[in-house]
């Protein structure tokens, strides 16, 4: 059975009682039989890890946090032979900020 938690709006007496989710709230103060308001506190469950957010199902988001990114740093500190020979990086074509056609002139 829940715990709901009581406070008097008259004298300010507060307490907690186990009710039954059917049972009606009271209202009356045992104290001074004034006016009784349910006092709510912050929820007592927490969900953590993956699976209970909107964006954690998402696809396409660009990363997979399961796969860690290798770093040129790795290969240095690699425990490998010094015979292997490491596998050399791929060359990046430089990138350009003009488009190739506005770099030629027109032909005229």
């Amino acid at each position: 059975m829940p715990t709901y938690s009581y406070a008097c709006t008259v004298c300010g007496h507060a307490f907690d009682i186990q009710q039954s989710f059917s049972d009606a709230s009271l209202t009356v103060c045992p104290e001074c039989d004034g006016r009784l308001r349910k006092v709510f506190s912050s929820v007592g469950v927490v969900f953590k890890g993956s699976g209970f957010y909107r964006n954690d199902a998402r696809a396409g988001s660009g990363k997979s946090s399961s796969i860690p990114a290798a770093s040129s740093s790795d290969s240095s500190t690699s425990t490998a032979p010094a015979s292997t020979p490491a596998a050399p990086a791929p060359a990046a074509a430089p990138a350009s900020s003009a488009p190739a056609a506005a770099a030629k002139p027109a032909a005229g």
